[in-house]
């Protein structure tokens, strides 16, 4: 007996040391992808902006990040996986999965309205167990690591103690690109939720505005069509904060279906129960 816990008690600590080690490589990875962002803001040119599809863009700064950052990561791990904004998927198929977005929110860098991030998360064998986000704008730093709390620099986090939608202040961003037929059923969860909360928000950044949901800044936050990338290291920021996440798609994986509903759990099944009327459209979109 003695021995069976001593050994559960080493695999938590090597456990524990892992994750710590693979939370370190995402933050200097980060850290040095929002310096290459911070140093050429407002420095883009037209001519250094390229279109990836209508209204979608990136830039030498997206490119050049997202390179910083498969290079650090494949420089510790070179066995890993790395599923990028920019780059698709890189390395051989292993248990390890890296989801990195360089810049979220490249249309508010190109515009220089500085409200964007870099966000990191690593899967394990499927399951989400590091999250980094960094704001370089405020020099912000959210971290998580499963079962262990996130923090804002250094400092544990919780979500919002908000106990009703009256007054609460919720974070959105709109349907664009390919999704303008999804527009309508979003307006009318839109206008559902003005007519009882106290705000509501879109900045532009989602990685950012799931950070802000883990840090109690806003109660919750609903969007659809977003990617992985913008998605992954939030999720388990909230989670880790003592949010509730889910896909706004019946029976879809909120990270893989990128269309999540998220907040405090005061709010989060009457928000749910509001999103829920529209799920016969939603399926149908789907």
């Amino acid at each position: 007996m003695l021995f069976y816990t001593y050994s559960i008690e080493l695999f938590i600590h090597d456990r524990d040391f892992s994750m710590q080690a693979f939370l370190n490589t995402a933050v200097e990875a980060a850290r040095k992808a929002g310096d290459i962002a911070q140093i050429n803001f407002a420095r883009i040119n037209q001519s250094d902006i390229k279109t990836k599809a209508y209204n979608e863009f990136v830039t030498f700064v997206d490119e050049e990040a997202e390179k910083a950052i498969v290079d650090i990561i494949h420089g510790r791990y070179p066995d890993h996986t790395i599923l990028g904004e920019e780059q698709g998927l890189k390395g051989n198929e292993s248990d390890y999965l890296w989801i990195i977005d360089p810049i979220d929110g490249t249309t508010n860098y190109i515009h220089s309205f500085p409200v964007y991030c870099v966000s990191i998360a690593l899967k394990i064998k499927g399951r989400l167990e590091v999250a980094v986000i960094y704001d370089p704008s405020r020099q912000e730093l959210f971290t998580a690591i499963r079962g262990m709390g996130a923090l804002l620099d250094g400092r544990k986090i919780r979500v919002s103690k908000q106990r009703t939608l009256q007054g609460a202040l919720l974070g959105t961003g709109f349907p664009y690109r390919d999704q303008l037929d999804w527009l309508e059923v979003y307006l009318d969860i839109f206008i559902d939720f003005t007519r009882i909360v106290g705000a509501i928000r879109r900045p532009g950044s989602a990685a950012l505005d799931l950070a802000y949901v883990a840090s109690g800044r806003y109660d919750g936050f609903w969007e659809f069509g977003l990617k992985p990338w913008d998605v992954a290291a939030g999720v388990l920021l909230i989670q880790e904060a003592g949010g509730l996440v889910k896909s706004m798609i019946p029976g879809e994986d909120a990270v893989e279906s990128g269309s999540l509903l998220c907040g405090n759990p005061h709010l989060f099944d009457p928000m749910s129960e509001i999103v829920s009327k529209y799920d016969d459209r939603l399926k149908k979109l789907f």
